[in-house]
């Protein structure tokens, strides 16, 4: 930063500063969203984790048991709903998520449901069709926006419009850790219907076990839907936490070296005042 004065040293330090309030107000937002993220996280895997031992329930102790949710299908047509933020400033978040998305896509005849303004204008520039279900405000999608996604899809996938229907999103893991996660929401997969040549449960379903599975496989999808919208929530709020808690002490760094600069500058000029004073009175 040779031959830069004091007032431009300054005016950028003044800069910092100001950079330094607004990175600092963004993660103790983000960290206040956090906790509230990370309850909806705990409070929706009871839900979930019921319904998914329901469905096994169902399928083990049950003869010869079929649904349309079931089996491999021969098609290769594709939904992928992805999650993403609607803001950036959260590090890797959107970026990891969205490159995950595109390698699972590969070779694929594909259809996207993004959800958040990211995902949204990703696949619109990627020029990829999408299915126009109006949830590009990931802020705004509710539990009953969920549940209404998971009967669309079951309603879409029983009449083959779709062979597979796969979810990408961000699993919360840590504060620091967040990890991009895709997972295949149909079929579903089958387990073994006999253990040791017994049923596995003697809980009786009405009208029948195939009609009642069918019931719970679309709440199965809104609860998993939701989960992972919870999850991806707490990670964009981590990850944005972090990102500015780091952009804060660059900041500070920057102010510290800028201050440093200041006062050498401030000191050279000094020193050449009482210079010239002193060759003058000479």
């Amino acid at each position: 930063m040779a031959g830069v004065s004091t007032k431009e040293i300054k005016n950028r330090i003044r800069s910092m500063e100001s950079t330094r309030q607004i990175t600092k107000a963004m993660e103790m937002v983000a960290a206040s969203k956090l906790r509230k993220a990370q309850e909806q996280v705990l409070s929706s895997r009871p839900y979930f984790e019921m319904l998914y031992s329901t469905m096994n329930d169902i399928v083990d102790s049950t003869r010869d048991f079929s649904s349309p949710y079931l089996g491999q299908r021969k098609g290769n047509k594709t939904l992928h709903i992805v999650i993403a933020g609607d803001r950036g400033l959260a590090g890797g978040y959107n970026s990891n998520v969205l490159k995950l998305a595109m390698s699972e896509m590969a070779e694929q005849e594909v259809t996207t449901l993004p959800i958040g303004k990211k995902a949204a204008e990703f696949f619109k520039y990627k020029e990829i069709a999408s299915l126009e279900m109006n949830y590009a405000d990931a802020a705004s999608v509710t539990l009953g926006d969920c549940f209404s996604i998971a009967k669309e899809i079951c309603k879409l996938f029983r009449n083959r419009s779709f062979d597979r229907v796969y979810l990408s999103y961000t699993n919360f893991v840590t504060v620091l850790s967040q990890e991009p996660a895709c997972i295949r929401l149909l079929p579903l997969l089958r387990t073994k219907t006999e253990r040791d040549g017994k049923m596995q449960s003697d809980v009786v379903y009405e009208p029948d076990e195939a009609t009642v599975f069918d019931a719970i496989v679309p709440e199965y999808l809104g609860g998993v839907l939701y989960g992972a919208l919870c999850e991806s929530r707490a990670s964009e709020q981590a990850a944005r936490r972090t990102a500015m808690d780091s952009a804060t002490k660059n900041a500070d760094e920057m102010i510290d070296d800028l201050s440093l600069r200041f006062n050498r500058a401030r000191q050279a000029a000094i020193t050449q005042e009482i210079t010239e004073i002193v060759a003058g009175s000479q």
